[in-house]
């Protein structure tokens, strides 16, 4: 497929469709409602399987459900709609059962509203839901990424057994940019040991996250902490952009990280050494990258739509070697480019 001008939440849906997207199972909500109405239409036409479910419960337990069979599956949502998916995401870590999941953020908390926001931060990467568990949490910053990382999504869901988040927010999902659909379409895929698709001729499988025997549970999470310490290791992902003579390094994610890089070009016009270091995993966050560049000399500065919850994971990965300040907006409010540059001279004084 060329290039087109696409919306980021259809730019997603190409990406999960050229990566072999067998059903897809979700609910309106806005800003995501392109990525639904176009499944619906993409989904049909292909022969494939799309159900408008009568609540974000149940898309997100039908994903549950279809992913268990082998199939790749995936859900969509925003804010409030993810609240109510979060059961089923702690099964399917539970489970470990593969899966790609959508959060194009809106203002909140509560209803809230439709603008674009990153409140959903703590939700994601610390577990929304019971227990001891983990997200493979990916933060697309344009309409490209959000083609590539949700086709590339998939194969990481199921190279680790363990559900993918995109998190999202709603201006990149609703900005239109030029869109390369470079990926080839995906129509082969490795046996899945693992799944219950029909045991004739084999000994049955069971995928379960209830575990009554003494002892067996504690084993099972101790399984997925060294499977999660894999991830870390492995799927670490940031952007470094002009960080190594940095005196101020702003620390930012999806429209944020756009925002914060126009004001870090006012800043080195203004002689103001500023970089930053985008996180592309939220989790497994890009704590080694941070770590290296933290310095007594080094300023850190987190910028979110929010008011402020990756700043703590900043903190930590800092471990006090440098000074990390935060700027955001809350509510769908929009930090600014003049705000950050702001900010980027205030800490230069």
């Amino acid at each position: 497929m060329a290039k087109k001008l696409v919306k980021g939440n259809i730019a997603l849906c190409e990406g999960a469709l050229a990566a072999g997207l067998d059903a897809y199972f979700g609910y309106p909500i806005t800003p995501q409602n392109e990525v639904p109405a176009y499944m619906s239409n993409k989904m049909v036409s292909l022969g494939k399987a799309f159900v408008q479910a009568e609540s974000e419960l149940a898309a997100a337990n039908m994903v549950l459900g279809a992913c268990a069979t082998g199939k790749r599956a995936m859900t969509s949502s925003s804010s409030p709609g993810i609240s109510l998916k979060q059961e089923a995401l702690s099964y399917m870590a539970g489970m470990e059962i593969p899966g790609v999941i959508v959060n194009v953020q809106r203002g909140g908390p509560g209803l809230g509203n439709i603008a674009g926001s990153q409140a959903d931060y703590f939700q994601a990467v610390k577990g929304g839901g019971h227990g001891d568990y983990h997200l493979i949490v990916f933060a697309p910053n344009c309409a490209q990424e959000m083609y590539e990382i949700t086709y590339e999504s998939f194969d990481i869901a199921e190279k680790y057994r363990n559900p993918v988040m995109l998190l999202c927010d709603g201006i990149v999902g609703q900005m239109m940019e030029p869109v390369d659909f470079n990926k080839e379409q995906k129509t082969s895929f490795a046996k899945k040991e693992w799944c219950l698709d029909g045991c004739k001729g084999r000994e049955p499988r069971s995928i379960k996250s209830l575990l009554m025997a003494d002892g067996v549970l504690e084993q099972h999470n101790l399984d997925l902490q060294k499977k999660y310490e894999l991830i870390r290791k492995n799927e670490a992902r940031a952007e470094l952009y002009q960080v190594e003579d940095a005196e101020i390094i702003i620390v930012s994610y999806g429209i944020s990280s756009r925002i914060s890089k126009n004001a870090i070009k006012a800043a080195r016009a203004n002689g103001i050494k500023a970089g930053m270091i985008r996180p592309v995993t939220l989790w497994p966050f890009p704590t080694e990258a941070i770590k290296k560049y933290a310095k007594p000399a080094v300023k850190f500065l987190s910028v979110e739509l929010c008011l402020g919850q990756m700043v703590e994971d900043v903190r930590l990965a800092v471990n006090g070697v440098s000074s990390v300040d935060f700027l955001g907006r809350a509510g769908g409010g929009i930090v600014s480019d003049k705000d950050v540059l702001n900010k980027i001279m205030e800490l230069k004084k």
